[in-house]
C-alpha cells in the first residue's frame, strides 16, 4: 500500500504546454514532468518560460467561480509569477513586456487585476516598487522592499531570484506543517462524527429502555441523555450553536488579545510548541538573511521581519529587539532576552556572524537548520501524536461506555 502510494507521488505526467522563448516568440509542445514546477524548470533549461500547462487527457475547466474569498491569490501563484518574471528579465525582456506576458497565465481575477494595474503604472514611468504599494495584500512589505532594493542597486534580477528562493522555502515549510496536521485533524473529525451518530441513533434507544424499566440513572448518564435529546429535538438550534461557537472562536482569534492568548497557548502545548518555535525561528532568520543580503538597513529589515511573523510572541520579541538595536545594542544581545521564544542557538550564531562580518550567511545556515528540524518533527508527528489521540479516544469511549452500561449493572443487581 505504502509502495503504491509512494509510486503515485513520483508518477511522471505528460503536459501540453505553451511557452515563450527569450525573444518573446510563442512555443508549444508536450513534455513529461512530475508536476508543473518541474515542467517549468525543464523548459527554463531549454531557454523557454512557461505560460500555460495542462495535463494531457485531463478534463478542461468549464467555468470559474468569481467569489472574492475563493479568488485569494495563493502563494503558489505568486511564486510562479516571481520565478518567471526573474527568468524573463534575465533573458533581456523589458519589465512592462514581461508583465504583459505573465498577465496571460494568471487565473485569479484579483491577481490579474493587480498585475494589469502595476503594468500600466510601470508603462507610465513609475517604479516597480512604487507600483506594488497599491496592492499590499498581494505584495507585502517584504516583497516591496526587496524590489526597491533591487531597483536602487541595479540588480532587480538578483532581488527577484532571492524572493523566489524565499517564497519557495516558505511554501515548503507551510506545506510540511499543514501536511503533518492532516492526520490528527482527520482522526478528531472522525471521532466527533462517530460521537454525534451515537448520540443521535444509539442513546435515544437506550434512554427509552431505561425509562420503561424505571432505572435510577447516574448524573453522567443523565447528562449524555439530555445532550442526545437536545440534539435530536432541537437539531436546528444545535447547528446554530455550533456555527456561533466556531464564528466566535474565529473572531476572538483575530483580535489582538485573542490572538495573543491562542499564540501563547500554542507555545505551551507539547509537540505543537516545538513546531511553532522552529517554524517562526526559520521564518525570522530566513527573512532577515534575505533582507540583509539585499542591502536593506538592519532596523528596516527587523521591522519587515516582524511584520511577516504570524505568532504574536515572536512578533513582539522582534519589535522589542528592534527598539534595543535603535539604542545601539547588537542584534544578538537584543534577542538574548527573548527566552522561551527564540532558541539560544539563534543568539549565539548571530553573535558569531556579527564578530566575523558574515551575519547574512550565518542566518541563511540557521534557516536551513531550523527548516530541517521542522521537516524531522513533521515526519515523526503522526508517531508522536497517535498515542495521545489513542488515550483521548480511549477516555471518551470509556466515559460513554461506563455512563451507559452502569445503569444496566444497577438494574441487574436489583433483580
Amino acid at each position: 500500500m505504502k509502495k503504491s502510494f509512494a509510486s503515485s507521488l513520483n508518477k511522471i505526467m505528460q503536459y501540453i504546454y505553451s511557452a515563450k522563448n527569450s525573444s518573446g516568440g510563442d512555443v508549444s509542445g508536450t513534455e513529461e514532468a512530475k508536476d508543473k514546477g518541474q515542467l517549468s524548470r525543464i523548459l527554463k533549461d531549454k531557454g523557454f518560460f512557461l505560460i500555460k500547462a495542462e495535463e494531457k487527457g485531463a478534463p478542461k475547466e468549464k467555468f470559474a467561480l468569481n467569489i472574492p474569498f475563493l479568488n485569494k491569490v495563493s502563494l503558489t501563484e505568486k511564486l510562479f509569477f516571481t520565478r518567471n518574471l526573474q527568468f524573463m528579465i534575465s533573458s533581456g525582456l523589458s519589465l512592462p513586456r514581461a508583465m504583459s506576458i505573465l498577465i496571460e497565465q494568471v487565473k485569479s481575477p484579483e491577481f490579474k487585476k493587480a498585475l494589469a494595474d502595476i503594468e500600466g503604472q510601470i508603462s507610465k514611468g513609475n517604479n516597480f516598487s512604487d507600483s506594488l504599494k497599491k496592492w499590499p495584500d498581494i505584495f507585502p512589505e517584504l516583497f516591496q522592499s526587496m524590489i526597491r532594493a533591487g531597483e536602487e542597486s541595479g540588480s532587480l534580477e538578483e532581488s527577484l531570484k532571492t524572493l523566489t528562493i524565499q517564497m519557495e522555502k516558505d511554501y515548503k515549510l507551510k506545506a510540511k506543517v499543514q501536511g503533518a496536521l492532516v492526520y490528527p485533524a482527520v482522526i478528531v473529525c472522525a471521532m466527533l462524527g462517530i460521537g454525534i451518530l451515537m448520540l443521535i441513533m444509539v442513546v435515544p434507544t437506550l434512554a427509552s429502555t431505561f425509562k420503561d424499566l424505571g432505572v435510577d440513572l447516574p448524573v453522567t448518564t443523565k447528562a449524555i441523555i439530555w445532550v442526545s435529546s437536545f440534539i435530536v429535538k432541537q437539531w436546528l438550534v444545535s447547528l446554530i450553536i455550533v456555527f456561533v461557537v466556531i464564528f466566535s472562536l474565529r473572531f476572538i482569534s483575530k483580535t489582538t488579545q485573542g490572538k495573543k492568548f491562542f499564540d501563547s497557548v500554542f507555545l505551551k502545548v507539547p509537540v505543537i510548541s516545538s513546531i511553532v518555535i522552529k517554524t517562526n525561528s526559520a521564518y525570522t532568520v530566513r527573512t532577515l538573511s534575505s533582507l540583509i543580503d539585499s542591502g536593506i538597513p538592519i532596523l528596516k529589515a527587523m521591522g519587515i521581519t516582524s511584520s511577516v511573523l504570524d505568532n504574536v510572541n515572536f512578533k513582539l520579541a522582534m519589535e522589542r529587539a528592534m527598539e534595543k538595536v535603535k539604542k545601539g545594542e547588537k542584534i544578538s544581545d537584543s534577542l538574548a532576552s527573548s527566552e522561551g521564544v527564540y532558541p539560544l542557538v539563534i543568539t549565539q550564531m548571530i553573535k558569531v556572524g556579527e564578530e566575523t562580518g558574515e551575519t547574512s550567511k550565518i542566518l541563511s545556515k540557521l534557516a536551513e537548520f531550523f527548516e530541517e528540524e521542522v521537516d524531522n518533527i513533521t515526519k515523526n508527528m503522526a508517531a508522536i501524536i497517535e498515542p495521545v489521540l489513542m488515550v483521548v479516544i480511549g477516555i471518551a469511549v470509556g466515559f460513554f461506555a461506563i455512563s451507559m452500561i452502569q445503569p444496566m449493572y444497577s438494574m441487574l443487581g436489583s433483580m
